[in-house]
């Protein structure tokens, strides 16, 4: 069992949080995330719109890939010889939210003052969305009446 600190009452080798910081947490899988949140799905446009080096890119990929965050699929250009792209899964897709959330965060407390570049609006009323936490019933839930607790 890998120890813990004394705060901390579950092991990293069983949190699942820490479990997903390893599958997306670093800088370059999540810009990753965020080029294929708006289309991106092709090698060769997401090392010209990142700017990342080929061999990170390569490993970043393979890495989601394993994790079975993106699925590798295989296109061909007339004339040219098939390539592979790679494409959200349901798990990935599934990380819309977060990635949401840490948008909103960044425009929040690291904006400083500059309006959002992007915004997130309900497709039929056109109101603004934020993300948020709800009960089992759909009631927003505010992070003071949160607690965490231990399943055992």
């Amino acid at each position: 069992m890998v120890p813990r600190a004394p705060n901390s009452p579950v092991p990293l080798d069983i949190c699942h949080l820490a479990k997903a910081i390893e599958a997306v947490g670093d800088r370059w899988t999540l810009l990753i995330l965020r080029s294929s949140l708006f289309g991106v799905r092709r090698f060769d446009d997401y090392q010209k719109e990142l700017g990342i080096p080929r061999t990170v890119l390569s490993g970043r990929l393979s890495k989601l890939v394993a994790a079975g965050v993106m699925a590798k699929q295989s296109y061909k250009e007339d004339g040219k010889r098939a390539r592979p792209e790679y494409v959200l899964t349901d798990a990935g897709e599934a990380l819309r939210p977060v990635l949401m959330a840490l948008t909103q965060w960044g425009d929040d407390w690291l904006s400083e003052g500059a309006a959002p570049p992007i915004s997130f609006t309900h497709s039929k009323s056109r109101q603004n969305v934020r993300s948020a936490f709800v009960d089992e019933d759909g009631r927003e839930t505010k992070m003071s009446e949160m607690r965490i607790s231990l399943r055992r």
